[in-house]
């Protein structure tokens, strides 16, 4: 039996349209920042695809079980090998806390493979926090490393502050917070004295699922 053609729409890639070959599309998607893309069974769903915008389409459904960050890597790989979902090889952080202010958390985690590339923990700080300190680390390895990979969070206040370079926590400096704000203060001061290439992005979680650094602990 011939195998069944499937058409394959390219809103943003190196060529835009449709193809009718996995292969056409990867050189299309491969490597291009930010590619959108899906495959589709019929010319016509390809044609009326393509006509409208890839939100309407590019859609992912929220696992309850798949909190931890292989889960999710595993899965956005499929989705990538099955012609379904851009996946960039990037990396991507996020920051928990156990109480807020309490026991704070962060971590940089690679999507592709769900590897923990870096991990702090505080006994007392913010969520906030984490999540600023979580980028500029992330800035700072993607940087100490000479890697393109773009940097992804799900906390706008994060991206907000690292543009501002300052972290404007409402957290008090005292005995019980003083290391941390030492370690604050050399991030900002990282800020100040470097430049970096590394395009921070903003992780769509309704559409894409947790973000692969989550801790996994929302209830």
């Amino acid at each position: 039996m011939a195998k069944k053609t499937k058409y394959y729409v390219v809103w943003s890639g190196r060529k835009k349209g449709i193809f009718t070959s996995w292969e056409e599309c990867r050189k299309s998607i491969e490597g291009f920042h930010q590619a959108r893309y899906k495959s589709f069974e019929t010319k016509t769903q390809a044609q009326q695809a393509y006509e409208n915008p890839y939100y309407d389409y590019f859609k992912i459904k929220k696992e309850e079980d798949s909190a931890q960050p292989n889960n999710i890597a595993a899965r956005l790989k499929d989705e990538f090998n099955q012609g379904q979902l851009p996946v960039i090889d990037s990396l991507c952080v996020d920051a928990a806390c156990s109480g807020n202010p309490g026991v704070m958390e962060y971590r940089g985690v690679h999507i592709l493979t769900g590897k923990q590339i870096f991990y702090y923990r505080h006994p007392y700080g913010t969520n906030n926090i984490g999540e600023f300190l979580a980028l500029v680390h992330g800035l700072s390895y993607l940087k100490r490393h000479n890697l393109p990979q773009p940097l992804y969070t799900d906390s706008v206040n994060a991206m907000k502050w690292v543009m501002q370079k300052k972290c404007k926590t409402k957290l008090e400096d005292n005995a019980k917070t003083h290391d941390l704000f030492e370690y604050i203060h050399r991030a900002e001061q990282w800020l100040a004295n470097n430049t970096y290439t590394t395009q921070i992005l903003k992780w769509d979680t309704e559409r894409w699922s947790e973000i692969p650094a989550d801790f996994g602990r929302k209830k």
